[in-house]
């Protein structure tokens, strides 16, 4: 199954009073870019959310936005700048001492200073680390979910429209066949009526066929058209969690050649006019294979 390169999922975790969210949202993109805004205390996780997305997607601009509430005890760690705080003690009671006053110091007064106590969290914390992975897994699952979905509607697009140009090609085969033999008729017309003489020289009409047969033949053109259409049709059927978007796109522009080259022999209305439905179709196809991952 193919997958759309446009997709959004999300995902919510919340353990012990520790909230997660994960918002996942892709778009159309040559390559695989993954970009994330998340708290700067968890920043150290930011490898292993890419990992994780990178697992399941392959192609697209990934916008990543994580949300993180830390209400529980669990990776925080408080710490105290006992040097700072002795600085402090040591001047309160220098001006204790100059004003005659009492130095009832307490450690909750000390403790109220700035930057005597911090909390600090701890950067290998294994439990958030588990619980963003857990979370990032969920919100991926939603956003392929999606891709999915949409991939099955432009699966099923593809198809309809391959369908037409075989179509369009099988009518130029029947019409090129024709081709030789109406030449045939139109030239030994043609030289009667500059000779004024029923009598033809077979042998340089038969040169004149062969030379024009060649210009003219689109048989190894239909041929590989048929060889590119059966290409399409099985790597949509048969596409499993691979990036095919890539692979797609070589081969609309293969059957783009082949076509205008059909077009530069055609010698015939009809045939031209399949040759420019069938480069309608293409280039429709082509638009649509730029949303396929």
């Amino acid at each position: 199954m193919i997958k759309s390169m446009t997709g959004y999922g999300k995902g919510n975790l919340n353990v012990e009073n520790r909230d997660y969210q994960i918002e996942i949202k892709s778009v159309n993109h040559r390559y695989l870019d993954i970009s994330i805004k998340m708290p700067r205390t968890l920043g150290y996780l930011e490898e292993e959310i890419k990992k994780e997305i990178s697992k399941k997607i392959k192609r697209g601009k990934i916008d990543v936005f994580v949300t993180f509430e830390n209400n529980s005890q669990e990776g925080k760690n408080v710490r105290i700048n006992k040097e700072l705080a002795k600085i402090y003690i040591d001047r309160l009671k220098e001006l204790a001492n100059e004003e005659k006053i009492l130095a009832n110091i307490e450690v909750i007064d000390i403790a109220k200073f700035p930057d005597i106590l911090t909390i600090k969290i701890d950067e290998e914390d294994e439990k958030i680390k588990r619980e963003i992975i857990e979370v990032t897994k969920q919100a991926t699952g939603k956003i392929i979910e999606m891709k999915s979905i949409e991939g099955e509607k432009i699966a099923q697009d593809l198809l309809n429209r391959i369908n037409k140009i075989q179509n369009k090609i099988q009518e130029i085969s029947q019409k090129s066949t024709g081709l030789i033999d109406e030449y045939v008729v139109k030239l030994e017309k043609r030289i009667q009526e500059i000779l004024k003489s029923e009598e033809i020289d077979k042998t340089r009409l038969a040169q004149e066929v062969v030379i024009y047969a060649d210009k003219c033949s689109v048989e190894e053109e239909i041929t590989r058209l048929n060889s590119h259409i059966y290409q399409l049709k099985e790597l949509i059927k048969k596409a499993n969690n691979e990036a095919i978007g890539k692979k797609l796109d070589f081969i609309i522009q293969e059957m783009n050649r082949e076509t205008n080259t059909i077009g530069s022999k055609a010698n015939n209305l009809e045939i031209t006019n399949s040759v420019i439905d069938i480069k309608t179709e293409l280039e429709d196809i082509r638009e649509q294979v730029q949303n396929i991952e």
